[in-house]
């Protein structure tokens, strides 16, 4: 429906996903998941990598497709029905692969980036500490540098997705001390789940996004060589402004898929669902809803695929960041809200797990919270709208509008 927006190739790799999602993910494993029975499934993912489907943007010499976010956001709309925890799994590769690929070397690449787009190994990123959550520089996970230049990392990070069923995690921890400046205290690491004193403590019990191994991590004195540092020492403030694009892409598009699936299951029911002698579709009560929802779901996919064309496009940073915070913060709520509106469309039976969309509705109340909450995502979004404003008003080169007023009293205009 909207091939428009896509190139031949992309449409090719939507249609590629459509089918694998369609044919080779089984009900039972959704249901599995959903028990908290099954915990990270590795053939899943490594089915998906055999299709060629893992990390579409990066290089074809690691196992990528060499293609765009475009490309990315398709798929994952396609992959967004079968809900959040695979919908995340799916996006772990892409996530943990940006650090790798962009500011890795190749020998990172070689033995993590392309196994894990083989399907050979499988990651996960650990990022929020238990006093932590949106306050990334507030990390207290600390390595300390022995004299044979190995890291002793010690610390804890919660809510890993993943962490059950990952070979290695990519692992922010405080390298500076108290006179680094925050941004030069972080540094990334790459540490192999097997390294004696990494332990996963806890598996957490979900309201919703079940079956992804979402658990705490444990770290005493974990050793790591310097070869497993990602980029620089200190860089991990850079690499995390970074890893914010695909983190906050990646639940924006995702949420997407489930939010219109659920519009799927609510419209149908209203064609066949009847009271007072005719299909509840032909009420208006009813019927608007789901005109609110194909509107906010339009301008959701809408916003979503303008950022990624901003990105692949190389817009300038600060532009970018402001337009993921927003596709972020816009796709999630409004995901939201469709969803909500397809229980109330279905009623009381649609609150039962007789149709899917209570599951969906569970899901999507997380990824408000997960990949920076919304709270967050207007920090940045009025953060770079003045910078901007700023910056325009400095060139000159528009309108003053308020020039164009009526009446001209200068004085009215008291500012302190």
């Amino acid at each position: 429906m909207y091939d428009y927006l896509m190139t031949p190739e992309e449409i090719d790799i939507r249609e590629r996903v459509k089918k694998f999602v369609k044919e080779r993910v089984p009900s039972d494993l959704l249901k599995q998941m959903d028990r908290d029975e099954i915990q990270y499934p590795r053939e899943y993912v490594t089915n998906l990598a055999q299709e060629g489907l893992l990390g579409l943007r990066f290089d074809k010499e690691w196992g990528g497709q060499g293609m765009g976010w475009t490309a990315e956001v398709a798929a994952l709309e396609e992959i967004g029905p079968l809900g959040m925890a695979l919908g995340c799994l799916y996006s772990l590769p892409s996530i943990c692969g940006e650090a790798i690929s962009k500011f890795g070397n190749d020998d990172q690449k070689a033995a993590y980036l392309k196994p894990t787009l083989e399907g050979q190994k499988f990651c996960a990123e650990a990022l929020t500490e238990p006093r932590g959550g949106s306050d990334f520089f507030g990390a207290t996970t600390k390595a300390e540098q022995d004299d044979n230049g190995d890291w002793l990392l010690t610390g804890q990070k919660r809510f890993v997705v993943g962490a059950e069923g990952a070979d290695y995690f990519i692992l922010y921890a405080r390298t500076g001390d108290e006179s680094t400046a925050p941004k030069d205290a972080i540094t990334l690491f790459i540490v192999d789940k097997e390294t004696a004193g990494v332990e996963t403590k806890y598996l957490y019990k979900l309201l919703g996004t079940r079956g992804g191994g979402a658990g705490r991590l444990m770290l005493t004195k974990v050793r790591v060589p310097a070869e497993n540092i990602i980029g620089q020492v200190g860089d991990g403030g850079k690499i995390f402004y970074q890893m914010m694009i695909p983190e906050r892409m990646t639940s924006a598009a995702g949420i997407i898929g489930g939010a219109r699936a659920a519009l799927d299951v609510a419209a149908e029911y209203s064609m066949k669902r009847k009271q007072f002698g005719q299909h509840i579709s032909e009420f208006q009560g009813v019927s608007f809803k789901i005109a609110d929802s194909i509107m906010l779901l339009d301008a959701a996919r809408a916003m979503v695929y303008m950022t990624a064309r901003a990105i692949d496009s190389g817009q300038p940073a600060a532009m970018c960041r402001r337009l993921v915070s927003e596709a972020k913060r816009f796709a999630t709520e409004k995901s939201w809200d469709i969803v909500n509106m397809a229980m109330q469309v279905v009623g009381g039976i649609g609150y039962t797990q007789v149709y899917p969309i209570e599951k969906i509705l569970r899901d999507a109340r997380l990824s408000m919270i997960w990949t920076g909450t919304s709270e967050i995502m207007n920090l940045i979004i009025q953060h770079e709208f003045y910078k901007e404003l700023g910056e325009r008003k400095a060139r000159q080169d528009e309108r003053d509008v308020e020039a164009d007023v009526l009446e001209d009293a200068s004085e009215e205009k008291v500012f302190e």
